[in-house]
């Protein structure tokens, strides 16, 4: 922390800020280099943008992922729900924001469960993908976003789950509610949409959860609560608590590798005309497009003891942000780091963080990214971007569109 850093503030990277809205790596890139391992002393937070760092922190699984632990008026802290705090862990936020031994007991079970159910659930993908295409055939023109990459990722999870089809459009209403959660600038009219899709998706999954007890059914609910019966130490609120939680932080994220991953190939066309000729490439190009445009910024942890990094001495107690899209930009990691190649030789990207924190609905993510991209442009092989500027969302530390127009 030698040199003077070329941002003044922590939010200066996230989508609320116009230059970053526009390229993240406007601002990024000058941070890497010049001032890596920075103090954001508004924020009380360290923000940690070369790659080695980034993995170093994600991966050490001594740090606290629970801002709870953090010190006061820091970033993470304000993130804590102070309402719920005479709660227990599990019963005020999910495994996302949740340290050992709940962290383990949750995410344990969930886990077996989800990943049994990813392992066999690629033909109900490809024919959610399909009929989700059939649905936007013979359209000169529509919103990518809205008509494809918001509802399979939607359908995809409600299926998983074991919603059924004659509420599919009841689950995608209340599942864009919450993802508003996500949103810290919301209109009342928002927060009543959320509150109000919260309440009827706590009381579907009650319903559901009831219903699969009494009469189980080839779905990830019955797997869970035949988990419980088998004396899996997790209660009925840590469930739905967790199942909201694979809706906000999945459908966002999918719905945004679909929409990115679908513009940066049709800017970059000999990319596109590589995937088209050989769908083969489809999950090459789907760690690229996280790589190159994912969907999450950042994400954290709480120090829980002393530690020197890049020469700044850090404290018990201190917030640290990693900056994941900075590090999958780092030249020291990739050849080429601003090039997009979907024929790039393999080194692990950070968008999916790490260590026991590494996100839980990856195996998923890809599983959709790859069903969708393997098809999409044998389906529509003269599709082109509508001319106009991309219209990012300003929803901070997440990377995505509000809309998509393109043309056969």
């Amino acid at each position: 922390m030698t040199q003077k850093s070329p941002v003044e503030s922590l939010i200066q990277l996230s989508a609320f800020d116009p230059v970053s809205r526009e390229d993240p790596h406007a601002r990024m890139k000058p941070l890497r280099e010049q001032c890596p391992v920075w103090r954001d002393e508004t924020a009380k937070t360290w923000v940690v943008s070369r790659y080695a760092d980034v993995r170093a922190i994600v991966s050490d699984n001594t740090l606290w992922r629970n801002g709870i632990n953090a010190e006061e008026g820091s970033f993470a802290r304000l993130l804590v729900n102070q309402e719920k705090l005479d709660l227990p862990p599990g019963e005020r936020q999910s495994i996302l924001t949740m340290d050992d031994p709940d962290h383990a007991r949750i995410r344990t079970p969930l886990a077996k469960a989800l990943y049994a159910r990813v392992a066999k659930a690629r033909p109900k993908i490809d024919a959610i993908v399909k009929e989700t295409l059939d649905g936007v055939a013979g359209k000169k023109s529509f919103d990518l976003i809205e008509d494809v990459a918001i509802p399979i990722p939607i359908i995809t999870i409600a299926r998983i789950l074991g919603v059924d089809d004659a509420r599919l459009g009841e689950f995608r209403h209340w599942s864009e509610g919450a993802i508003l959660a996500l949103n810290p600038v919301r209109t009342p009219a928002e927060t009543a949409h959320m509150e109000a899709s919260n309440a009827a998706l706590d009381a579907y999954f009650t319903e559901l959860m009831a219903e699969r007890r009494a009469k189980p059914q080839d779905d990830l609910v019955s797997d869970m609560v035949a988990l419980q019966a088998a004396g899996a130490p997790l209660s009925d609120i840590e469930l739905k608590i967790n199942l909201l939680a694979l809706l906000i932080g999945g459908n966002l994220t999918t719905t945004d590798l679909i929409g990115n991953g679908v513009r940066l190939l049709l800017l970059h066309p000999a990319e596109r005309e590589k995937l088209a000729a050989n769908a083969a490439l489809a999950p090459q190009a789907v760690e690229e497009i996280l790589r190159y445009e994912g969907p999450v910024d950042i994400t954290g942890r709480v120090l829980s003891g002393e530690r020197e990094l890049g020469g700044c001495p850090m404290h018990k107690g201190q917030s640290v942000m990693v900056v994941l899209r900075s590090a999958n930009r780092d030249p020291d990691i990739f050849e080429r780091p601003d090039a997009f190649d979907i024929t790039r030789k393999a080194v692990p990207h950070m968008s999916f963080g790490g260590g026991t924190h590494i996100c839980i609905g990856a195996p998923l993510a890809r599983m959709e990214g790859i069903a969708f991209f393997s098809v999409f442009f044998q389906r529509f092989p003269t599709l082109k971007l509508v001319d106009e500027a991309p219209q990012w969302r300003t929803l901070p530390f997440f990377r995505g569109l509000e809309r998509l127009m393109v043309e056969v």
